[in-house]
């Protein structure tokens, strides 16, 4: 029993945290390896083709357990177009961590929350109710979140903290790009993190189904790999660009693979499956200070103001967003004294939702609560 409640109450919080770091620390790396000459393109293929392989025995151990439903057409399906909405956001993000930086990438993944409730409402999976307090604060903190989006993406400002490359990681020359390729790196970040909350609700619903994180994540990386390659086959023509000749480009790729692509993702698909895609967005507003230092130490990055502004902006949009669904998975007591409910009387049936962080996510709550 203790044995449970720590693997499903207390485990994913800091699972979570350290995923978060690793994403920065992944998102450097790979700047650096582009900064040295490595295509995205070429790196993307060989961080899911190392993914999938590591998870190979996945499929073959899952199948000797009896709980699991048959893995037929429909999940199968499922996972093909995961595949399909990963790759194209794999595609978008690294393309824009290229075109900009990965502090910039940080910033504009606090936006995940705001999008996820913006397409909930699309899928009527979440619902609006303009005098309640818990739908305003929503609202307004994806009004301020997109806000601050576009504060990243227009607003460069001027240098906030300089820095001189200091590790063998960094470059001659600062990590500064042109304004216009920086929207361009802005857009492209947006962009993926709109396919990101799509991951989200199309991953819960096949966890919902085949509940094996390792399998799921076998096929997903394998179905990004070969739709990658093509696209790499298609748009990089030099044959020699597949070939990694830098030390930081093979080091970028096996540590994508194996930390970001094989165990990021089942992390999260776990996180996905005990908790729901709302806990799993609330760490994003951490990574943003581990971008900047890591930024600022590893890659020589520069932090302007525009990034520090609107950081802060969709920091604060978010945690309202969140508070907002705190309050809505809690209930509204107010609300509820206001129209002559007796609180006390419904304690005992939500007893459970007091702690929604520790608390285990109900799937029988999706359809009405989470994305």
């Amino acid at each position: 029993m203790a044995g449970s409640y720590f693997m499903e109450g207390v485990l994913p919080f800091p699972a979570m945290v350290t995923m978060e770091c690793i994403n920065v620390g992944l998102n450097t790396l790979f700047k650096a390896a582009t900064a040295s000459g490595m295509s995205h393109h070429v790196f993307i293929v060989y961080s899911y083709s190392l993914a999938a392989f590591f998870l190979l025995p996945s499929p073959f151990i899952s199948r000797r357990s009896t709980r699991l439903p048959p893995l037929n057409f429909s999940i199968l399906s499922k996972i093909a177009l995961l595949g399909l909405i990963g790759s194209c956001s794999q595609i978008m993000g690294y393309t824009g961590i290229n075109y900009s930086s990965p502090t910039l990438a940080s910033a504009i993944s606090n936006l995940v929350p705001a999008f996820t409730f913006i397409l909930a409402i699309i899928f009527r999976m979440e619902k609006v109710v303009m005098k309640s307090s818990s739908s305003q604060a929503k609202v307004m903190g994806t009004i301020i979140s997109i806000s601050g989006a576009f504060v990243v993406t227009l607003y460069k400002g001027p240098r906030v903290i300089f820095s001189s490359p200091p590790t063998s990681l960094s470059l001659h020359h600062p990590l500064t790009s042109s304004d216009s390729n920086w929207v361009i790196g802005s857009l492209l970040l947006t962009a993926e993190y709109i396919l990101v909350p799509l991951w989200y609700i199309v991953q819960t619903k096949i966890m919902k189904e085949y509940p094996e994180e390792a399998t799921v994540i076998f096929f997903y990386n394998l179905t990004v790999a070969f739709i990658t390659a093509v696209v790499g086959v298609i748009l990089e023509t030099d044959p020699s660009t597949w070939i990694l000749r830098q030390n930081t480009a093979l080091a970028s790729v096996l540590c994508s693979g194996l930390f970001g692509s094989c165990l990021n993702n089942t992390v999260h698909t776990w996180a996905l499956r005990l908790k729901g895609p709302v806990f799993v967005a609330m760490f994003k507003p951490l990574s943003i200070v581990v971008a900047i230092v890591m930024g600022v130490l590893f890659l020589g990055d520069s932090l302007y103001l525009g990034s520090l502004i609107g950081a802060s902006i969709i920091s604060i949009g978010f945690y309202t967003v969140m508070w907002g669904k705190t309050r809505e998975e809690v209930g509204d007591e107010e609300e509820k004294e206001r129209h002559g409910h007796n609180v006390s009387d419904d304690k005992e049936p939500h007893e459970d939702q007091k702690v929604p962080l520790l608390g285990n996510y109900k799937t029988q709550r999706y359809s009405s609560d989470h994305v």
